[in-house]
């Protein structure tokens, strides 16, 4: 198939061939993350699975490879094809960037191969979300820059005169992960395997989650918001709510998050000002954020009959249901009285995979069910109804997960912190694991549920790809949704 598909009259020529290339392998890696999330929440169930390929396979090595994988690979590929789609549609021209399009996608691919092999290998930096080791950080910064040209040398050479809202978040995103990621990757190399932080102490703490907390609000938050700054309103056929509104979101949305890192080390060595600044900002972080999930929830007026029967909207629609109770549940949970219970228990996983899950995930799964018939000249996804059956198994799963790390976590802290009239411990630490268990289990049926819907997404994207072409890809482009 033609890697351009050429417009009618005077329309530009688009690129398709990279946002198909990133759409596929959205869901291979997706299925690769999601698998190694069951089979690590296998390992906290049935503990003798740690033992399977020693030390390959063991938790410890296993979890920053899944979270790399979901965050970076598929939510990354996810965030890389559809910029490259929004922004070539929305300023009506072609990709800029000539080899270095193409050089995003290899060099992106080649990052996630090189995450699977020296993760497990246990070469690792050993900070949260920024495990990879110093060479592999030089890669990531010179694709990141490579994808920035792309992505702002397109908007420069636009046909229209606006920027369209979701090419603000888009562009936000990349410029602060790139910022980020430099400076909290800062390091002294030892040899080509191993590397110590350039900072140290609290002062790595808190470089640490400036990035940590920030990957979330820009790589996590702000990105798939220009998902769905353009997704929504496309596939509901409807303007988005208000567009005014969209504007504000993002100036208080960039203003804010990047001051909210600091609620993750309440009670630790880190002054305590910083910690009562990063609970403050996060408060007021709830405002932007519900002001988003109500522009997006709010687009679908008049549309609302349309969930009846297209799977695909139910997706990008639940998924800002989750967005606006991730973002309420977050900042609660930066409040120190709250946070002295949940703190390092099983609450804050529920917390994150809401977000990732609910939010992520499923905005994620919607815009390539919206794109995949469109990359590949079809009508629409060779079976709609499995796309259904994909969306209760995605819904159900998030609720088992997070569910039961809830139960899990509030559990935990109140075991922790019961006092006998003596003052000794209620509980010891193995009786909290071992009342853990019940909810381990269920959080495990609830990854399998998705990551089953996720394999029947390979294969109906598979049927598509291979179905007898149908329809042209759209090349006009569509007015504006302002």
């Amino acid at each position: 198939m033609s890697s351009n598909l050429v417009a009618a009259g005077d329309h530009p020529v688009y690129d398709y061939k990279v946002v198909r290339q990133f759409a596929i392998m959205t869901i291979v890696w997706g299925i690769v993350g999601m698998g190694v999330g069951v089979l690590i929440a296998a390992q906290l169930v049935w503990p003798q699975l740690n033992d399977l390929f020693q030390p390959y396979t063991h938790f410890g090595r296993l979890r920053p490879l899944h979270t790399n994988a979901v965050i970076f690979a598929f939510g990354g590929c996810a965030l890389f094809g559809t910029s490259y789609y929004v922004v070539q549609r929305t300023c009506q021209a072609k990709l800029w960037g000539g080899w270095l399009v193409p050089f995003t996608f290899w060099g992106w691919q080649l990052v996630i191969v090189l995450a699977a092999i020296t993760l497990p290998l246990g070469l690792t930096s050993s900070k949260e979300y920024a495990e990879l080791e110093w060479p592999i950080d030089i890669l990531i910064a010179i694709v990141w820059v490579s994808y920035a040209l792309v992505f702002f040398g397109t908007i420069v050479k636009r046909k229209t005169s606006h920027i369209y809202v979701a090419n603000w978040f888009y562009g936000g995103f990349i410029l602060t992960v790139a910022i980020l990621h430099i400076v909290n990757s800062a390091a002294i190399p030892v040899t080509w395997f191993k590397s110590y932080s350039a900072y140290a102490g609290a002062a790595d703490a808190m470089v640490q989650w400036w990035y940590g907390h920030n990957a979330v609000g820009f790589f996590l938050t702000a990105g798939f918001l220009g998902m769905m700054y353009y997704f929504v309103p496309k596939q509901a056929d409807r303007p988005v709510y208000s567009y005014q509104l969209s504007i504000v979101h993002f100036w208080a949305l960039i203003s804010i998050y990047i001051w909210a890192g600091a609620h993750h080390l309440h009670y630790s060595a880190l002054p305590d000002w910083a910690q009562s600044l990063g609970m403050v900002m996060s408060l007021i972080l709830l405002a932007p954020s519900w002001g988003g999930m109500i522009n997006g929830i709010m687009t679908l007026s008049g549309a609302w009959h349309k969930l009846r029967t297209d799977p695909t909207l139910r997706f990008l629609v639940v998924s800002l249901s989750f967005y606006g109770m991730s973002t309420f549940e977050g900042p609660m949970m930066s409040i120190k009285t709250v946070n002295a219970l949940s703190h390092n228990t099983d609450w804050t996983i529920g917390h994150v995979h809401s977000g990732a899950l609910g939010w992520v995930a499923m905005i994620s799964i919607g815009a390539v069910y919206h794109l995949l018939p469109i990359l590949f000249g079809r009508k629409e996804m060779y079976s709609v109804k499995w796309i259904n059956v994909h969306f209760w198994l995605a819904t159900i799963g998030t609720v088992l997960y997070i569910a039961s790390m809830w139960v899990n976590g509030i559990m935990q802290g109140l075991m922790w912190r019961a006092f006998n009239d003596d003052g000794t411990l209620t509980y010891s630490f193995v009786e909290a694991v071992q009342a853990s268990y019940p909810g381990y289990f269920v959080r495990f049926i609830g990854g399998a549920f998705f990551l089953s819907g996720m394999i029947l997404m390979a294969y109906n994207a598979y049927r598509t790809a291979r179905a007898p072409k149908q329809v042209e890809a759209p090349a006009n482009p569509e007015p504006q949704t302002v």
